[in-house]
């Protein structure tokens, strides 16, 4: 299973249009807020199962704030991140999620790529593809794939 985790598209859906060609068929989209009125475009470009929930610019959504879901063997939990001060370190969000008993928490909001296993907790953000905040201001985004022994592997891309 092949799962594309982007988010802070802005609206902006040129990095997403290429990242998609790129991968080629997924099996699931994650977006983790900010689409900007994006999401019936995206679901349509991503032409999978398709998770997105609204950011902190997504003034006027129906898009829900949270979601939990499996994928796989996994229960994760989705988040912008704003609501537990994610731009000040991932110390609430991983209480939140450990609150929650999730395996897996995603996030964005800090346009910073991050992964991190804290335990028996994954906490990630695949950064922006819109407006990267890195130093090399590439705009990023993560593939999760799920093995034939349905063991998750991470991997942080670039466009």
């Amino acid at each position: 299973m092949k799962i594309l985790i982007v988010s802070d598209t802005h609206g902006r859906h040129r990095n997403l249009e290429e990242v998609l060609d790129r991968e080629g068929p997924i099996d699931m989209l994650v977006h983790l807020g900010d689409v900007e009125g994006g999401e019936d475009y995206i679901c349509a470009l991503a032409d999978c199962e398709t998770h997105i929930i609204a950011g902190n610019n997504d003034f006027f959504s129906d898009l829900s704030r949270e979601q939990e879901f499996f994928i796989g063997k996994y229960r994760v939990f989705i988040t912008h991140g704003h609501s537990y001060y994610v731009s000040m370190g991932t110390k609430e969000l991983k209480k939140e999620a450990r609150r929650r008993g999730v395996d897996i928490v995603m996030y964005g909001h800090t346009h910073v790529p991050h992964l991190e296993v804290d335990g028996n907790l994954t906490v990630l953000n695949p950064g922006s593809l819109s407006y990267p905040r890195q130093a090399d201001r590439r705009a990023g985004y993560m593939i999760m794939e799920i093995d034939h022994n349905g063991k998750a592997r991470f991997e942080q891309c670039f466009v």
